[in-house]
């Protein structure tokens, strides 16, 4: 009888059979326990084989949304994975949304022309949703690729022309690309799906608005969160819900405009009526989720929520949001500088939180830059661009932080509401029933 003998992986030797003097220790000490001869087989461990995931397009764990296409290609969308069978689903529920988002809308954004009509390809029969991915498509009917001949040869500044040729080695010149911010449709028809969800499922609600634009800046306590609506902010076309403000802020813009430069501003989102425990502790933490999201929006720089860098003035006594029992025995918080997370994990109080974005990269003044074979050049940006991208921002802003709640939504329901809830400490996630879609008899 022989024996065989696996050694570890860091031995190189591949399937050979070792006798003799080397191993006579081993096989003295082992005779003691059976006469037979000894076979050893050394093996090469196999190497393990990596893997890629595609870089950077697919969002979320439970509520997966893939965005695709470019600015002057044939068209933009994206993939809905995840999404509950049987809600009541149109093309009509995306393009409200679509509509805020899409360019020509005003004269503070950019006047190319396009109707961003969407269509859903897949995942809905009978007018819901069957549970199968969501497939939607928004067709690309002004593209001006001859406005980018400069911009082929000269990098912008600020813009990701530049990196994108440093990683890839090859760009997408005509309208930057995926780095255009029409990659975004596919964000915001996804969010819509998303913001439905939740509203039917748990009641809570998400809204933005505009908070500052350049050096016009809101006064915090102008806006009342509870009774915000989404007619205030949609009176005006720079999506201000005070309409003084409003007006200098448009006024700021037009200052720009006219001289071919930019200016950039602030974006408030707040939720209302948020499930308590969404989030998790360490690493996947609310806030550390909608920083993600927000933060890969084109154009951002910066993001706080609750107190954010102003509660670095205050005291711990000061800032402390201290607890009560409200009349229905609920237990809440008296002040909200906590931004509706504590710990990483929604409290139900509002959460709110601001996106700062820098002014449009592309503008129409002469600039010093660098030639794609590193020539030192001056270029005058053409092309059809926002002289301040938040009017526009407001819906991209509430459709990412709605596909990050819908998605900690779907885990909570996952991990913690599978068993019956602790009621002394936990609230069960209210589950209405959908109205009729039509389904076939």
């Amino acid at each position: 009888m022989a024996s065989s003998l696996s050694s570890n992986p860091f031995l190189k030797a591949t399937g050979t059979e070792v006798s003799g003097s080397g191993l006579r220790s081993l096989t003295s000490d082992l005779s003691k326990l059976s006469p037979c001869s000894l076979q050893v087989t050394i093996r090469r461990a196999s190497p393990k084989k990596l893997q890629i995931q595609a870089a950077g397009s697919t969002f979320g764990t439970h509520f997966r949304v893939t965005t695709y296409g470019e600015s002057h290609g044939g068209g933009v969308g994206c993939v809905i994975d995840g999404c509950p069978p049987r809600l009541p689903l149109s093309e009509a529920d995306m393009q409200v949304d679509l509509d805020r988002r899409r360019p020509g809308q005003s004269r503070i954004t950019t006047p190319r022309k396009e109707t961003d009509t969407c269509r859903i390809l897949s995942g809905v029969a009978e007018e819901v949703t069957t549970g199968s991915p969501i497939m939607v498509f928004v067709p690309n009917t002004d593209q001006r690729g001859q406005d980018y001949t400069e911009m082929s040869k000269a990098y912008r500044p600020s813009h990701a022309d530049a990196t994108y040729d440093f990683k890839y080695g090859v760009r997408s010149v005509q309208g930057g690309g995926r780095s255009s911010a029409r990659e975004t449709i596919g964000r915001v028809a996804a969010g819509a799906v998303a913001k439905k969800i939740l509203k039917k499922f748990s009641g809570t609600e998400v809204l933005a608005y505009v908070s500052q634009v350049h050096k016009v800046v809101l006064p915090e306590n102008l806006i009342d969160h509870e009774l915000l609506t989404l007619d205030q902010i949609e009176s005006n076309i720079v999506r201000c819900p005070d309409p003084e403000y409003a007006e200098k802020m448009i006024a700021a813009i037009d200052a720009v405009r006219v001289k071919g430069d930019s200016v950039g501003g602030v974006v408030t989102c707040i939720v209302r009526n948020v499930p308590r425990g969404l989030g998790s502790p360490v690493f996947d933490k609310l806030e550390a989720e909608l920083a993600k999201a927000a933060l890969s929006l084109p154009a951002t720089k910066g993001f706080e929520f609750g107190s954010g860098f102003a509660g670095t003035f205050m005291t711990g006594s000061e800032h402390n949001d201290e607890f009560y029992t409200d009349k229905h025995g609920r237990i809440r918080t008296r002040t909200n500088r906590s931004g509706g997370i504590q710990g990483g994990i929604s409290n139900g109080e509002i959460i709110n939180l601001r996106i700062a974005f820098k002014p449009t990269s592309t503008i129409g003044k002469k600039q010093h830059t660098v030639t794609r074979d590193k020539q030192e050049t001056e270029l005058i940006a053409r092309g059809r661009h926002d002289p301040c991208v938040v009017p526009r921002a407001v819906p991209m802003v509430e459709a990412v932080v709605a596909l990050v709640l819908v998605d900690q939504l779907m885990a909570q329901y996952a991990q913690c509401e599978l068993f019956p809830i602790n009621p002394a400490l936990q609230e069960p996630i209210e589950m209405p029933k959908l109205e009729p879609a039509g389904f076939p008899n």
